[in-house]
């Protein structure tokens, strides 16, 4: 319980005097209250302060997990630059260091989720599709959860058979379907399509990202421009936010979408 203070009634200059004492000690309380709050604030600002250092801290610990020869090619890279897709594919061929033949990838940030399509590349990518028309064997494969394919074609006929395995292969992107062209009487036809290199792509399942492999770095640099030049009007230049090109083990290279040829 706090210090009862009394007061003398019947005096106005006395209750004055009181009234004036009682305003001094209630304003000497704030100011001593001040410096707590100080306290708190002073606190609050260095919390925020060492949970940046951390954050700073951890991304310097992801970027110098990597390893020399891959901090050596990051210096040669400006990442506040914007590239043209012939001059960033000359700089990822200098830079390699890895002696397998690397991938060459685009990366998309686009408008939103559920863009796709398909397209044709004037040039081998260099990756293998593996094509398959629905069959018995195929049917008796998906039963035992085999999926040794990329891309499957099938008769309109076997389209009942395969509704079972829906759930499946609709997540994948694997359940042929009219918009994909992998329905089709004449499947024999579709398969030279898709074997010749059609590309089918899409944003990733929850987030506007799209990711694809579009040659090899040991592909020329005209037929690696013309890939990338290819797949970008694809997607639609509209639709992207921001483009990067890199090879499996590089550093990215944000390009420069306002001039493709």
């Amino acid at each position: 319980m706090g210090k009862i203070r009394t007061r003398v009634l019947g005096s106005e200059e006395v209750e004055k005097k009181q009234k004036e004492e009682q305003k001094i000690r209630s304003q000497a309380k704030k100011i001593e209250a001040k410096p707590k709050e100080n306290k708190v604030k002073d606190v609050k600002v260095d919390k925020v302060k060492k949970d940046k250092q951390i954050k700073n801290e951890t991304k310097e610990k992801v970027v110098n997990a990597r390893g020399k020869k891959y901090q050596k090619t990051l210096k040669k890279m400006d990442k506040t630059k914007t590239y043209f897709l012939a001059e960033a594919i000359k700089i990822l061929k200098e830079v390699k260091y890895t002696k397998f033949d690397e991938s060459v990838e685009l990366h998309f940030n686009v408008e939103e989720i559920g863009l796709k399509g398909e397209v044709e590349l004037p040039h081998s990518t260099g990756k293998i599709t593996r094509v398959k028309i629905v069959d018995d064997k195929v049917l008796t494969d998906l039963e035992k959860g085999i999926i040794d394919f990329d891309v499957l074609i099938t008769h309109p006929s076997f389209m009942a058979k395969l509704a079972k395995f829906a759930r499946v292969l609709g997540p994948k992107g694997l359940m042929p379907n009219p918009k994909a062209g992998t329905i089709s009487p004449k499947p024999e036809e579709v398969v030279k399509k898709f074997a010749k290199g059609v590309l089918r792509w899409k944003t990733e399942a929850k987030f506007p990202l799209i990711h694809q492999m579009i040659g090899k770095i040991s592909l020329d640099d005209k037929a690696l421009v013309e890939n990338a030049t290819v797949f970008i009007k694809s997607v639609g230049t509209n639709h992207i936010h921001k483009a990067f090109i890199k090879t499996t083990m590089s550093p990215s290279l944000k390009l420069n979408l306002e001039k493709l040829t």
